[in-house]
């Protein structure tokens, strides 16, 4: 089944001096995927006439669906119509439907049809007009050579309600589309070369219809396989299959799939084991009860946190010995296996973690750089801890330091 392919093409200086973010490409790339449509290029181009025929005529060269948004409304800096109009070479006139549904808008809202909104009823004549229910700019449907273009508003929901509606239904009509599945494997405590490497001759064998991507970010990484066939179903039965394959090799370092990150993961652990937590954090500075906190319902198993930043707070709150900082630092294995098994008693918690460190750009030795850390876990059975040598970035060592103890308290659980 031949696979269907489509660029994004948003047109305005907005986007391109960085004044407005593009959050349309993604949405769209997202609902294309989802109808079976490959999305292979995202381009932005300015309001210049011959940026915008250029841009149109790449495209056109490389893809069968040509889908733009903005640059429809009624100043002289809206382009987008007239370059259509001369892409296709047509000439633009009041489209009397389009006109109809203009003042209908303008009357429900009390509101004059002045002359320069009844032009956003004029259209190119060998275009389709695509309703707009939620604005004043017509979306416009082009066909040639088996290609189609179609323009939209780049007002978010307005272009949004056309695609769901109009736009994506057409589109399956119009092309025979193939079905297309992802499936999103989350790893964590293995970086990308090494986990590459360990399930090389897994990946190397996969069909020729399913890719792999290796999605890496802060202490984690996630593999999305992509499936293209003829059937759901059938994708999803042998992506399965496959991801029964990859635990054999990989298994301890999966911890979910899917968009969930991490927080969420050893928050529905903890909920289903009915355990409670609590959390000393020093050099992390909070960020860790952050993340443990952003999870909608983290109140049944999260009682509470405390940041001993300062030597005095450390002993005189937390209740570290004075005689263990004195003699082995703050930053050290002794003082974090106290602070973890001191706030597990301070809280009256099944779990108890902890961190200290130098995060930086400060406060290093030469027994300890920038980025040494120390995290631990605590509960009744075992108290475990673990020495992280990190960056010398300070938000990156934060971050990295509460994503190795999430990770530390999802392998340290009672099975």
């Amino acid at each position: 089944m031949k696979t269907i392919l489509a660029e994004l093409l948003t047109i305005g200086d907005e986007i391109l001096y960085g004044q407005i973010v593009d959050t349309n490409s993604q949405w769209m790339s997202v609902e294309l995927s989802n109808a079976g449509i490959k999305v292979i290029r995202k381009t932005s181009v300015g309001d210049q006439e011959n940026e915008i025929l250029v841009a149109l005529a790449e495209a056109e060269s490389r893809v069968d669906i040509v889908l733009i948004t903005g640059g429809l409304g009624p100043t002289n800096d809206d382009l987008t119509k007239p370059c259509l109009a001369k892409y296709f070479n047509c000439e633009v006139k009041i489209h009397e439907e389009a006109l109809a549904e203009v003042t209908e808008f303008f009357k429900s809202r009390g509101r004059e049809l002045t002359e320069i909104n009844r032009q956003q009823a004029a259209l190119p004549v060998c275009c389709e007009k695509v309703t707009n229910v939620l604005g004043t700019a017509p979306g416009m449907w082009f066909e040639r050579n088996g290609k189609v273009f179609v323009s939209m508003p780049g007002v978010p929901h307005e272009m949004k309600r056309m695609m769901t509606d109009l736009v994506v239904p057409k589109l399956k009509k119009t092309f025979n589309t193939p079905a297309i599945y992802h499936k999103v494997i989350r790893t964590v405590g293995l970086g990308e070369s090494f986990l590459a490497e360990k399930i090389a001759d897994w990946e190397n064998a996969l069909p020729s219809h399913i890719k792999l991507a290796y999605l890496p970010s802060l202490g984690e990484v996630k593999l999305r396989l992509t499936s293209i066939g003829d059937a759901t179903d059938r994708l999803e039965n042998e992506t399965n299959a496959l991801i029964e394959k990859l635990k054999e090799r990989v298994g301890q370092f999966i911890y979910g799939y899917g968009e969930d990150p991490l927080e969420v993961a050893i928050g529905k652990t903890l909920s289903e084991k009915k355990l409670t937590l609590a959390v000393a954090e020093s050099c992390t500075g909070g960020y860790l009860s952050h993340l443990i906190t952003s999870v909608p319902g983290s109140s049944s198993y999260f009682l509470g946190s405390i940041i001993p930043y300062d030597y005095a707070i450390k002993m005189r709150q937390l209740g570290v010995k004075p005689e263990t900082l004195e003699q082995y630092g703050a930053v050290s294995e002794e003082t974090i296996r106290e602070m973890a098994n001191l706030v597990r008693a301070k809280f009256n918690t099944d779990i108890g973690v902890a961190t200290s460190g130098i995060a930086g750009p400060g406060g290093e030795t030469p027994e300890k750089p920038v980025g040494t850390v120390w995290i631990a876990y605590s509960d009744k059975h075992h108290t475990v801890t673990r020495k992280l040598q990190l960056s010398k970035e300070r938000i990156l060592n934060i971050k990295m330091a509460s994503v190795a103890v999430l990770n530390l308290i999802r392998l340290s659980l009672p099975k």
